[in-house]
């Protein structure tokens, strides 16, 4: 039987030891995982299958309802092989982003990599969530390529900006993870809206958003994790300027991954007014850009990074609503 600890400092430590066991274990299990349950792009996905071809006409490339743009009049107007080839760019941006978007994760995973120490437990887990991203680069570049229209992804201006979330991790892991999740989040949100809305689907994107989201659900689980345990190991001030920038980050990312391509607006002559009914000026867009950060949102509350000064940020941001239940 193991003795009581003698003082308040020797059970702190115990505290302290307990709490790092169950960090680490939740590592281990994500790694084995990892190991266990994993795709391959090219082994697991059907590409030349006769039924995952893509022909720009395919009518289950329209944008399903859960897409206001799909519901609006303008949209339903249009003839069918117009609305199909709509709702495949958008598929298709929305795959160039997020393979943008992990590109600049994979570099940030190994700039923060780089510096863990030997036996560091994150350092396995951190070079399976690399090679998972690294697989789905190639399958979002390979379904982009094969539906052979001009997508760009992210706005030049903006891709530039970018280029410098990579060395994130050398100011503050904290605030890099912060920036994982701002990007994981949203796409999570949206690739589990559509598979749940009861439309039918091209199979091909079927099997890339299942593949997704199931190996995304681990990255999110460490980032996740990750906050938990050194958000409240920062120093105040620290804590306090990762509240500040966390929702300017999220309301941002969130923007990214949800609104209209422009080249698809200017592609199909989509009127300013459709597009500010859909989308700028929608109070549904809106609740959708909450929604998408929902989880991250509560978890900032949960850590304290959220108060009377930060929440006037996510309000103005456009992300905030009261934490969930």
């Amino acid at each position: 039987m193991t003795a009581a600890p003698s003082s308040t400092a020797a059970r702190e430590r115990d505290e302290s030891v307990a709490e790092r066991r169950a960090y680490e274990s939740v590592i281990e299990r994500l790694s084995k995982a990892s190991v266990d349950k994993h795709w391959e792009p090219y082994v697991d996905i059907p590409w030349d299958d006769p039924d995952f071809l893509i022909d720009p006409a395919d009518p289950r490339w329209e944008l399903p309802p859960v897409d206001k743009l799909g519901r609006h009049p303008w949209y339903r107007s249009r003839s069918p092989e117009t609305r199909a080839r709509i709702g495949l760019w958008r598929v298709a941006t929305a795959m160039k982003i997020g393979l943008q978007f992990e590109n600049l994760l994979k570099r940030g995973l190994l700039n923060y990599a780089y510096r863990l120490p030997n036996g560091s437990p994150e350092f396995r887990y951190v070079y399976h969530e690399t090679i998972e991203e690294g697989h789905h680069g190639m399958m979002f570049q390979e379904f982009v390529n094969r539906t052979k229209l001009p997508i760009r992804g992210m706005p030049g201006p903006l891709s530039l900006l970018a280029q410098v979330a990579p060395w994130i991790p050398l100011i503050s892991t904290e605030l890099f993870f912060v920036f994982v999740l701002g990007g994981e989040d949203p796409i999570d949100h949206v690739q589990r809206k559509v598979l749940k809305d009861g439309y039918k689907h091209h199979p091909l994107e079927e099997a890339i958003m299942r593949i997704h989201i199931a190996e995304e659900a681990r990255h999110i689980s460490f980032a996740r994790h990750y906050l938990r345990r050194r958000v409240p190991r920062m120093p105040r001030y620290r804590r306090l300027a990762l509240g500040v920038i966390s929702p300017v980050i999220l309301g941002l990312m969130a923007r990214i991954m949800l609104a209209p391509p422009g080249p698809m607006i200017r592609a199909f002559k989509i009127p300013p007014q459709v597009v500010k009914e859909v989308y700028t000026g929608s109070e549904e867009f809106r609740a959708e850009l909450r929604d998408s950060v929902g989880k991250t949102r509560d978890l900032c509350s949960e850590l304290g990074l959220v108060n009377p000064v930060t929440r006037r940020i996510w309000k103005a941001m456009g992300i905030w609503a009261e934490p969930r239940a």
